[in-house]
């Protein structure tokens, strides 16, 4: 199916990851108009032609407004972000290692807060419906061995979306999450070569879920987080 983001600008943070390049060749098809964030604006405007691109730290409110501002000046609205942005590092609990907590925190429930944070701000002046859609992981619903870090922020992740939604319930904004099982890459192929990819999911399969949540058809779905395990 093709067409349906016809007329709608679309944010994709991570724009050139495994996951993200995969999200933007969905939506391209679905005729949405993209601007694409990533560390570097020309290897994200190269992804597809006719997008925006644009170079962004998603950490850092002032380089978030900033990619916000650029985004607005060019197309003059966003109507959907989908935040890609994350990262995955393991430490034994027991070593108390802050370092590996810092960089967790940081990529997956900092990443969150400012990014969405901001383009719901910018979505509230438009004074326009919109959606958010954050990917998240099976950690935010449970934490396993050696990834405290990671299952907190995580888990801190789908709060700040949840309660984001319900900021902005009355406002025409929706807020959701995905929450992927392994996801068939070429990164994670290489870390485990020997695993049965057919039983992980494609960023295909995702991008098509990421998709039916920023449509109208899941205009009912707010502050929900749904699983896409395929057999991982």
């Amino acid at each position: 199916m093709s067409g349906e983001m016809t007329g709608k600008v679309v944010m994709i943070t991570g724009a050139t990851g495994g996951l993200g390049s995969g999200v933007v060749q969905r939506f391209r098809e679905a005729g949405a108009s993209l601007a694409l964030v990533a560390r570097s604006a020309e290897e994200a405007s190269a992804l597809v032609s006719g997008a925006f691109g644009v170079g962004a730290d998603v950490t850092d409110p002032a380089s978030v407004q900033a990619a916000v501002d650029q985004i607005a000046a060019h197309y003059g609205r966003i109507d959907a972000l989908v935040h890609t942005v994350g990262g995955y590092a393991s430490s034994k609990t027991t070593d108390v290692d802050l370092a590996v907590w810092d960089k967790m925190m940081n990529l997956n429930a900092r990443s969150v807060l400012v990014t969405a944070g901001t383009v719901a701000n910018f979505m509230l002046k438009q004074q326009m419906s919109g959606s958010i859609v954050v990917v998240l992981a099976r950690n935010a619903l449970d934490g396993t061995k050696n990834h405290a870090a990671y299952s907190a922020s995580k888990a801190a992740a789908q709060r700040i979306l949840q309660s984001l939604s319900k900021e902005l319930i009355d406002q025409g904004i929706r807020v959701n999450g995905v929450i992927p099982g392994t996801i068939d890459t070429p990164a994670n192929r290489e870390s485990t070569p020997n695993a049965d990819f057919s039983r992980w999911v494609t960023p295909a399969q995702i991008a098509e879920v990421i998709l039916f949540l920023t449509s109208e058809a899941s205009s009912p779905i707010n502050g929900d987080s749904l699983t896409v395990y395929g057999r991982s």
